[in-house]
């Protein structure tokens, strides 16, 4: 069940609530619908800030000020950087306070060490951004591998949730139980199957430069697969494009460091900790990556949590769905800005 239900269900059962609620709603933040449609892809900047992670990895970020005591992080995903939030940061600017950042090893951010490619080390980069970017409270959304950092943040340091974290969104993501085949396909359009690829990654890791250089010979071929596993349904040739380029821009060694933190990723047991907290996980339904059934774990075991399964969208719903995605986060903001009385 989506939180906008769950806000209507609980609104028809709480008429004697109407004054607070109207408060709630009167100061809610609404993403604006139509804002990115017609701004180039990569084109949304503001200064950047540098953030200084416990092995000395230097983050790059970028703030949307706003007068809101609330700060909403963005945390992307894998072989993307933070330009995929395209239309959340278009819809949110000037609206409230966010936060975006280039995860270790992905665009503008340093390189990381293969040591340091881990789901734990980006937990504890997320708890950096958190210290230096959000002075009050603040929301957490994370994209694939950027939900996996959440969890791994969650994992680390329960504590914060409820005090300093108080909402939380988890769009195309799991925290365990993936096949690593299914995340390193769109990178390597080679055919390999997922029992055979931990072995392959290895090999091709050592001649990555070369690999480099057949994935941008093959970009016709790419572009195919690009579109096959990013999206569900039919989308304008331009949002392909711009996926296949954040793709294409990240090193094949930095795909490679980061291929044994999805075969062992397994932490379904520190999800529940969230449910201290709204939390939205949303997923689209021909997700051919993280497929819906890990919305639909995540979502049992989180206490509370709602969840928005996008009808015939694929693993970058946040594009192809996200008058849907930012509808969605519209009613986590006002929940977590609002709390109880706001649903």
């Amino acid at each position: 069940m989506s939180i906008t239900r769950r806000l209507i269900g609980a609104a028809a059962g709480i008429a004697a609530a109407g004054m607070a609620v109207g408060v709630a709603q009167r100061s809610r933040v609404i993403a604006r619908r139509g804002a990115g449609d017609e701004t180039p892809f990569g084109s949304l900047r503001s200064e950047p800030l540098h953030i200084i992670t416990d092995d000395a990895t230097d983050l790059y970020a970028e703030i949307d000020e706003a007068p809101s005591e609330l700060t909403v992080i963005f945390a992307h995903g894998y072989s993307l950087n933070l330009d995929c939030w395209h239309f959340q940061r278009a819809g949110y600017r000037g609206q409230i306070r966010t936060v975006f950042y280039d995860q270790r090893s992905h665009g503008r951010s340093a390189r990381s060490s293969e040591a340091g490619s881990t789901i734990e080390q980006l937990g504890s980069d997320l708890r950096r951004v958190i210290e230096q970017t959000s002075p009050g409270p603040c929301v957490l959304i994370g994209h694939s591998m950027g939900g996996m950092s959440i969890v791994s943040l969650a994992e680390q340091h329960p504590e914060l949730f409820g005090d300093k974290v108080v909402g939380v969104g988890l769009i195309s993501t799991t925290a365990g139980g993936l096949d690593p085949g299914r995340i390193l396909f769109p990178m390597v359009p080679l055919g390999i199957g997922g029992k055979v690829m931990s072995r392959t990654v290895r090999t091709l890791h050592l001649g990555h430069r070369a690999v480099d250089l057949v994935r941008k010979w093959g970009h016709a071929f790419a572009d195919v697969i690009t579109e096959r596993y990013a999206f569900g349904d039919d989308v304008p040739g331009h949002y392909v494009d711009f996926v296949y380029d954040m793709l294409d821009a990240t090193p094949f060694s930095v795909v490679a460091d980061f291929y044994p933190a999805f075969a062992t990723l397994d932490k379904f047991d520190h999800v529940e900790v969230l449910g201290r907290v709204p939390t939205a996980v949303i997923c689209g339904t021909e997700d051919k990556i993280t497929t819906i059934g890990h919305a639909r774990k995540l979502h049992a075991q989180i206490p509370g949590s709602s969840l928005l399964e996008c009808e015939g969208a694929g693993h970058m719903v946040i594009l192809e769905r996200h008058v849907d995605v930012n509808a969605e986060l519209d009613d986590l903001i006002a929940l977590a800005q609002h709390g109880p009385e706001a649903s």
